[in-house]
């Protein structure tokens, strides 16, 4: 991956749009900390594709994810306590 200067992505924004269309992501970097990246649509698209949603999605997802199996009140058995000897 090539590193440009956040001066330079600006001055030459078209180059390096070409650039990551060529040849992959491209960092840019601000006060010589890495700070962004510019990649590609397509591997942006895998990447979000991929990741896992995480649990705050996952529970505010109004479809559930599965059902939930969940016994009536008073089938199971219960535990009896034992008088340690």
């Amino acid at each position: 991956m090539k590193s440009w200067s956040i001066q330079d992505a600006k001055a030459r924004f078209s180059q390096m749009l070409d650039a990551c269309l060529v040849d992959g992501p491209q960092i840019v970097t601000k006060r010589g900390a890495q700070t962004a990246v510019l990649v590609p649509i397509a591997d942006w698209q895998r990447r979000q594709s991929a990741a896992r949603p995480t649990l705050k999605e996952i529970l505010l997802d109004p479809t559930g994810r599965g059902d939930l199996s969940i016994s009536e009140r008073g089938k199971l058995r219960h535990r009896t306590s034992q008088a340690p000897e």
